[in-house]
């Protein structure tokens, strides 16, 4: 009978601990994909995808911080929309760079700073891609490239999750423009190789 009540009271805090750690998840990212796009084949014997881009992990950038890393969002079009049928040759897909600043904005000061929500900070942020075409001897035959940016800059009053939201679709839409201008270059400067 004197075990009821120790259960009772163990419980009791092992639900109270449990509430309190309970915390509000995030919203799910999805990965962004190019898989559903018709990939574009290529006369060489394999793709391959480098990242050449080494984020600081340090303020003022912030890529390292975003839902999606930008630069593993690169990667994805170059295993998506790429695919090699020919017997000799490579398709090299670079990320040269996948970066995002943050840069402090200058807020309003005094008793009317009190009364302003002012943009606190932007994000610049760059992507920038190249495709070479190298034959069976390594040598780069023909090379497309592109680069897209974007600035957005935040209310000193938005939240985690809405800056978040922000970055995700400074990615998304900057990769949208990448898909659209790499896809153009591959299809002038490499048609000879297109399958």
């Amino acid at each position: 009978m004197s075990r009821s009540p120790a259960l009772a009271s163990i419980l009791a805090v092992v639900f109270l601990l449990t509430g309190c750690a309970t915390e509000v998840q995030k919203p799910g990212f999805s990965q962004i994909s190019f898989a559903h796009l018709q990939p574009i084949s290529l006369n060489v014997a394999r793709i391959e995808v480098e990242n050449r881009y080494v984020s600081p992990a340090t303020r003022p950038n912030v890529e390292h911080e975003f839902p999606v890393s930008p630069a593993a969002v690169a990667s994805n079009w170059g295993r998506d929309r790429l695919r090699a049928v020919g017997q000799s040759g490579v398709a090299r897909v670079v990320v040269r760079r996948a970066s995002v600043v943050e840069v402090p904005l200058k807020r309003t000061t005094g008793v009317t700073g009190a009364f302003t929500r002012d943009q606190s900070e932007r994000y610049d942020a760059i992507i920038d891609m190249m495709v070479e075409l190298r034959d069976a001897d390594g040598n780069v035959r023909v090379t497309a490239e592109s680069t897209a940016k974007r600035s957005r800059s935040v209310s000193e009053n938005v939240s985690l999750i809405e800056r978040e939201k922000i970055w995700f679709e400074m990615t998304e839409t900057m990769m949208s423009d990448l898909n659209t201008a790499l896809e153009n270059q591959v299809r002038i400067h490499m048609k000879e190789w297109i399958r």
